[in-house]
């Protein structure tokens, strides 16, 4: 019944929920992390080129429960020199019902990359830090805007057709 109430609140309605969105595990999918220059880049001074490349994919696993898994590809370089590559695959597994199919595409494609992404973050900044190199902190990515973008750019691409 507590359950009940709480999804009631979080759809906005007073009877029975007609949204539902659960998080059912969270996960590393996969994950690398290469220093090819190493020792030798340990002896340069630290002023490092970051590039951060972001991907997120959705797919459907059963009814109303989809896989999300938020690719993030980080490459740290000194001059021509490469000091670090990382990538992580953080993952989740979702229940979604009840949305419209325009809001499933906002939650697949922003919503969930939104919770996976503190949960990458923090994998990345630990690796890099085991690798015997200083923190990295992402900055926050504001996953709404980049889906308005895809969105826009996937629209125009189908009125040029």
């Amino acid at each position: 019944m507590a359950e009940e109430t709480e999804q009631n609140i979080q759809a906005g309605h007073s009877g029975a929920p007609s949204n539902e969105f659960v998080i059912q595990k969270l996960y590393v999918k996969d994950l690398s992390f290469e220093t090819p220059n190493s020792p030798q880049i340990f002896l340069e001074q630290w002023k490092p080129d970051v590039k951060l490349q972001l991907r997120s994919q959705a797919a459907p696993q059963s009814a109303d429960v989809y896989e999300v898994v938020l690719t993030l590809n980080i490459t740290a370089t000194l001059g021509e020199k490469t000091a670090y590559l990382v990538e992580v695959q953080q993952a989740g597994i979702f229940s979604i019902k009840g949305f419209s199919e325009a809001d499933m595409g906002a939650m697949l494609g922003s919503y969930c990359p939104t919770i996976l992404f503190p949960y990458a973050r923090e994998v990345v900044s630990d690796l890099v830090t085991k690798g015997g190199f200083p923190q990295l902190l992402l900055a926050p990515v504001n996953f709404d805007a980049l889906y308005a973008h895809m969105q826009t750019q996937k629209a125009q691409g189908e009125s040029a057709h």
